[in-house]
């Protein structure tokens, strides 16, 4: 299961364009988005596409998540290597996610979108999807991340889907092994076997990615329509601007101080990244993008800790989005907000941007739990940008995306196991050391890092 000593430099021929995977998602995603424009109705009939597609993947998950925290635990030769690279990712997360909060406050005090809209707070009110957003944001804790952290049942965990839980007992059942000694280590083959076919299952399932993704953007662009786009076109440029900006300047420094080429970086991760476009969903791309990073030879232990647990605690684009549309939703009703004031709205948004990721509505209702928390800012008002919410799911997941990619690189340079010139290497060459459909290896080696 641990990846080849080295990467030679001779590997198989590259496929023509026209037969790799970016190319037939980037043309379901226009094709989707001419079906939306030109026949609504039947765009809005091809949402059972997209959503049976990403449901396909999540079904994956959590097996994936389970299958390579247990395996990267039982191929560490110290379980204070485990404690120090969860540590370590989370403190990282808290910096990446105070940098996005502070750099969406700035953008939105400069620019100022909401001004002009005198939005009469009296008269919003929560309807349909919103007002059950809402609601489940008002009953929000700030410690609520802490609570959900434990499963009520090991197989309830696996049945929601809920990736922070999986995380949870995926720990706890690679320590047990790891700590039982020559008794586990038969449990640990099996599972390192058992993820060569779950890994192969995906491969399959990713062959109707083109069709999944086609779906679901036919199905946004017909229930929402392009216009849409256009009413709260302030917004929504802002919001892509500041997103931008944080990706190129921010996790572009990082990558530049680790010495690795970012946009190569971004090449490589490109059918990921049009994945996620196509099906607003970052979870969609989760199982290859951790299949990638450990072909860039990252660790498995790091890898499976930093990118499932990245998923809920480092969540840069939902960041720079809860931080945007509160002033905004204040800018927009008149609502009064201080530097203090807004210094508040960060603390708070700290706590309440973790743990929802992959949940559905999830920006809403982590915004819902801020505006509730807080009192200062009139929580209907988040019915004035639910229309265009849709829109913004897929800058908050591709940002997403990025920044857990970058939080990995971090972490394994951290513990001193990153080989930049090996990752560029592997950049250039357009190729992966470890492919998605692994081969077996029912022994998993320690890294020659370790």
């Amino acid at each position: 299961m641990a990846p080849p000593e080295s990467a030679g430099p001779a590997g198989p021929p590259a496929k023509p364009w026209y037969r790799q995977l970016y190319f037939w998602v980037l043309t379901a995603i226009v094709t989707g988005i001419a079906t939306g424009w030109l026949w609504p109705a039947a765009g809005a009939a091809l949402g059972p596409v997209g959503t049976t597609f990403v449901a396909a993947i999540k079904m994956l998950i959590a097996p994936i998540v389970f299958l390579t925290i247990v395996t990267g635990i039982g191929s560490v030769d110290s379980l204070g290597r485990v404690g120090r690279v969860g540590l370590k990712s989370l403190a990282y997360f808290q910096a990446g996610t105070l940098l996005a909060l502070l750099l969406g406050l700035l953008a939105v005090n400069v620019f100022q979108p909401g001004v002009g809209v005198h939005a009469d707070p009296g008269g919003l009110r929560l309807e349909g999807d919103a007002a059950r957003y809402a609601a489940r944001g008002s009953d929000q804790s700030w410690w609520h991340f802490l609570t959900d952290l434990v499963p009520s049942s090991a197989a309830g965990a696996f049945a929601e889907g809920n990736v922070l839980q999986v995380i949870f007992f995926s720990v706890l059942f690679g320590v047990a092994l790891k700590t039982v000694g020559a008794a586990g280590q038969p449990i640990v083959d099996g599972v390192a076997r058992l993820g060569v076919v779950v890994f192969k299952i995906l491969h399959h399932v990713m062959l109707a990615a083109p069709l999944g993704a086609f779906g679901a953007m036919a199905y946004t662009i017909g229930t929402y329509g392009i216009s849409t786009l256009t009413s709260l076109g302030r917004l929504i440029a802002l919001f892509y601007g500041t997103s931008l900006v944080f990706v190129v300047v921010v996790l572009g420094g990082v990558t530049a101080l680790l010495r690795i080429s970012f946009f190569r970086l971004l090449h490589h991760l490109r059918e990921e990244f049009l994945l996620v476009l196509g099906t607003s969903s970052s979870e969609s791309a989760l199982p290859r993008l951790m299949a990638k990073l450990e072909g860039l030879g990252i660790r498995r232990d790091i890898v499976g800790l930093t990118v499932p647990t990245g998923y809920s605690f480092n969540l840069d684009g939902s960041s720079i989005y809860l931080s945007l549309a509160a002033v905004y939703i204040a800018q927009a009703t008149d609502t009064p907000l201080g530097l203090g004031q807004q210094l508040g709205l960060l603390a708070v948004m700290l706590l309440t941007s973790k743990g929802s990721g992959g949940v559905t509505g999830a920006g809403f209702i982590a915004l819902a739990a801020t505006l509730s928390t807080v009192g200062t800012v009139p929580a209907a008002g988040i019915m004035l940008i639910f229309g265009i919410d849709k829109f913004m799911s897929e800058c908050r997941a591709l940002t997403n995306l990025a920044g857990n990619s970058v939080a990995t690189l971090v972490v394994a340079r951290w513990e001193r196991v990153l080989d930049s010139a090996r990752v560029n290497e592997i950049l250039r060459a357009e190729r992966t050391a470890r492919p998605l459909t692994r081969s077996p290896d029912p022994a998993p080696r320690r890294s020659a890092h370790s």
